[in-house]
This record gives C-alpha cells, sequence and structure tokens, in this order.
C-alpha cells in the first residue's frame, strides 16, 4: 500500500506540475535567446577572489558595480540591514564605505558613476536616487522616501492601472545614466513602467512609457544607458527586449534578440559596444537557468558579435548578473544576486562573423 500511495503521489505531482512548465514556454518550455544558436563564443578568463573586504565585512546580494575614470570600484550591496556602498582600489583592496547610516538607503538597486567621478546610487527601496561627490558628499537627491517607512512596495499586479503621473516621485526606480550634456535619465521601474529624462539640475523635461508591451511601453524598465550621440538604450525586462530611444525619448529601435535584459552597458570611446545580460531568473527555476545566464556582446544597431559564460556557481559562471561595468571594453565587472559577489573578467575576442539580428 505504501508503494502504491508513493506512486500515486509522484504521478499526481507531474500531472500538476506540467500546466506550470507548460505555460513557460508557449507549450514547449522556456526558450532560449533567439541569438543564443548563432552568436559565437567569446573566450574569457575571471580573476579569482577580486574583492578583499576587512575582517568581518561581508556582501551581501550584488546588485550595483560602477568604477570611475581612476579604475576605483563601487559596489551597492544589500546587506543583512539596510544596504551599502563600498569602495575598493583597481585591485580589489577596500578603501571605504560610502553614506554609512543614510537615510536615502534601503534596497540597493544600482551604482553608476558619471563623467565628472561623481557616485550616483538608485534605491528601490526609498524611492530615490542620490549623488555623491567623489569625496562622498551628498550633492543632491531625487525622489523621496515614504514617510512611514516601512518596506518596498509590491510590484502591481497586471491590469494595474497606472499611478498618477508625477514628474518628483519614483515607484522603485531601477537605474540612472546622463548624456553628454549632463541630462539625467531614470528609469522607473517596478512601479511607473517609465523613463524619465531631467535636465543636470534635476529639473523635469519629459517622461516616456506605461506598463505594456507596445513600443515606448514598459515591463520593468530594468537598466538604462546613453551612447555618444545621446540616444537612450532601455533594458525592457519583462518584454524581452531593449528599447532604443532618442535623446527626447522618441522610439527608435527594438532588439529582441538577445533574452531578458538584466543589465545592458555601454563602453566609452569612438567606437562603442553594447553588453545585455540574459540573466538567469533568481528564482532557482533550473529549467530557465538552462536557457539564460549568458551575456552578449553587440554592436549599437544591435548586430550580435559574441556571447560569453552560463548559468551557474562557480567562475565563469553566473549567479543572476543584476549590473556591469564596461569602461574597458574587454575588462568587465558583474555584480551578482544569488552569489552574493563580484567578478571580474577578461574577455579574448578573436575576429568573428556577427551573427544575424
Amino acid at each position: 500500500m505504501k508503494l502504491r500511495v508513493g506512486l500515486f503521489s509522484l504521478l499526481l505531482a507531474g500531472v500538476l506540475a506540467a500546466p506550470v512548465f507548460a505555460q513557460e514556454g508557449g507549450g514547449g518550455g522556456p526558450q532560449p535567446a533567439k541569438a543564443f544558436a548563432t552568436a559565437q563564443e567569446i573566450a574569457f578568463d575571471s580573476l579569482p577572489n577580486f574583492l578583499k573586504l576587512p575582517t568581518g565585512m561581508y556582501l551581501g546580494e550584488g546588485i550595483g558595480v560602477a568604477r570611475n575614470s581612476k579604475g576605483d570600484v563601487f559596489v551597492y550591496t544589500r546587506g543583512g540591514d539596510t544596504s551599502h556602498l563600498y569602495e575598493f582600489y583597481p585591485k580589489g583592496s577596500f578603501v571605504r564605505e560610502i553614506g554609512k547610516g543614510l537615510y536615502g538607503f534601503q534596497m540597493a538597486h544600482a551604482v553608476r558613476v558619471d563623467p565628472q567621478d561623481n557616485i550616483w546610487v538608485v534605491d528601490e527601496g526609498t524611492d530615490m536616487v542620490i549623488k555623491f561627490t567623489p569625496e562622498g558628499r551628498v550633492a543632491m537627491t531625487m525622489g523621496r522616501r515614504m514617510e512611514w517607512g516601512g518596506g518596498v512596495r509590491p510590484t502591481p499586479p497586471p491590469n494595474t492601472p497606472p499611478p498618477a503621473a508625477d514628474p518628483y516621485r519614483f515607484g522603485r526606480p531601477t537605474d540612472v545614466a546622463w548624456d553628454a550634456a549632463g541630462n539625467i535619465f531614470i528609469s522607473d521601474g517596478y512601479t511607473n513602467s517609465r523613463v524619465v529624462k531631467y535636465d543636470k539640475n534635476g529639473r523635469f523635461v519629459k517622461e516616456l512609457g506605461t506598463r505594456g508591451t507596445g513600443p515606448g511601453q514598459f515591463n520593468t524598465p530594468h537598466s538604462i544607458q546613453t551612447d555618444a550621440q545621446g540616444n537612450v538604450y532601455v533594458a525592457d525586462r519583462g518584454n524581452r527586449r531593449i528599447q532604443v530611444l532618442s535623446n527626447d525619448l522618441t522610439v527608435k529601435q527594438i532588439y529582441d534578440n538577445v533574452g531578458a535584459p538584466w543589465a545592458i552597458c555601454i563602453t566609452p570611446g569612438p567606437h562603442q559596444y553594447l553588453y545585455s545580460a540574459n540573466s538567469n531568473p533568481d528564482n532557482n527555476n533550473s529549467r530557465l537557468a538552462a536557457v539564460s545566464g549568458e551575456i552578449y556582446k553587440m554592436e549599437l544597431d544591435g548586430t550580435v558579435i559574441g556571447k560569453f559564460g552560463k548559468a551557474g556557481k562557480q567562475l565563469k559562471e553566473f549567479t543572476t548578473v543584476h549590473a556591469m561595468d564596461c569602461r574597458n571594453e574587454n575588462d568587465l565587472l558583474t555584480a551578482e544576486i544569488t552569489g552574493w559577489r563580484v567578478q571580474k573578467l577578461s574577455l579574448h575576442p578573436q575576429p568573428v562573423q556577427t551573427s544575424s539580428r
């Protein structure tokens, strides 16, 4: 009898689970990115134990990573108490903590460094974007923490009416970028599903987006970057695409061939490249991890040059890449959620045939 009950339970579990897996990929299970099969592999290495923290200090979820013009590394991480912003020397030794105990820190989401070496953090828990000087002093705040101070607001369920427009309040913002004139672009975010443009002093200019699947609509705009011409690249993660906008937030192109972009990064220099991480979700779903985890290197027009990496917990594997720094084209940093780490990668690209978009 025990054997029969056990077999019945296993069969029942399989029947109940089948529709769930069928829904993930339209009946055939989760699918890899469109470019996966044709993108050539880029060889790379990962430096072991790159960051050196003081005894008794630890990283939590690796949420944001960025470098300044000197090569110093900034990591915005979620800790057990709140979020922390750490600075490291270029070779990984610890420098300092910036903003310890700051009112605007609760649930880290991004850190970026602007061309003047100011350090910007985006905190989805306090709905704030905060600018620090290179010395670590607060220079500007955007948005405002909810006065009641309780936890992070949940992501609205599908078909929830959009919140009333408010140029200066955010709803779980995710990232920040700038153009050559210093204009500020913020992806906002889990609640508002929009991109907002401000001038260099933080004055509202324009916004684009509502929750949806059409051009200029977003489903979790999760990362944002600009190129030298001022175009704006938005990682529309929930819609599995990158939307390219003009400087005045008009949709120009859509790239839907590299999976769900958790993080994007554009290199500096005369020939710019776009990196996009099709990160394995942070839900331990092995079926999804099997068809995600890689990072793509692309031309700005969306042409795929190659890919590297896969989901996993070892060196040269990725545990949900949440942010990347690509200040140097073939020397990347990745901040990873489920591995609580930052990896330093060295790419070894070879002349390759680019795959079609």
